[in-house]
């Protein structure tokens, strides 16, 4: 994953404390696919995994290379 380069603004109450976060809408976006991106990978993070090889030889025994 690549760093988002951010860009918030702070809206604060009368005693200067931050309240709430304004981004611009582009990189909310980006961040909700990442965060979807992160979930993904924990629901996964139990799964057996597979070595390179062994996948490619997976694929090409299906006639997927």
């Amino acid at each position: 994953m690549a760093t988002i380069d951010l860009h918030p603004q702070y809206v604060t109450d009368s005693d200067g404390h931050k309240t709430a976060v304004l981004l611009p809408f582009e990189e909310f976006q980006e961040l909700l696919a990442d965060l979807s991106d992160l979930a993904a990978i924990a629901t996964r993070v139990n799964e057996p995994t597979q070595s390179l090889s062994s996948l490619k030889a997976e694929f090409a025994a299906n006639g997927l290379l």
